[in-house]
């Protein structure tokens, strides 16, 4: 087991959903709320696999949730451009966020390789 805090990849998920809690103020709109909930429950998830990986017992099943996670990058990226093409985030916003998530996909894609 490692102690995921101690990992690079995990601290920049970490603070990239502690800044995602800033987007509230971006998608105030009732109708951009669901949207606003999906966007940090991705952020979150990036950094929770991570964590839930670093607690298994082996480099696969790590391997998977950092998959997972993944996953979760897209999900963020995603709903990011939909809040950007319905004009419900500035696009200095989402230019920050993008080119946050795409820097943790980068990690992620190198430390999965030191994992195999």
């Amino acid at each position: 087991m490692q102690d995921y805090r101690k990992l690079f990849v995990w601290q920049r998920a970490h603070q990239m959903a502690v800044d995602a809690y800033t987007l509230p103020t971006y998608l105030r709109k009732p109708e951009a709320w669901p949207l606003r909930d999906q966007i940090l429950r991705a952020a979150i998830s990036i950094q929770s696999n991570l964590a839930e990986g670093a607690g298994r017992g082996s480099n696969p099943d790590f391997i998977r949730f950092c998959w997972h996670s993944m996953g979760s990058c897209n999900e963020f990226e995603t709903d990011m451009l939909l809040a950007f093409n319905a004009k419900l985030l500035s696009s200095d916003v989402h230019t920050r966020f993008g080119k946050e998530v795409s820097e943790i996909r980068r990690m992620l894609t190198g430390f999965m390789g030191t994992l195999k």
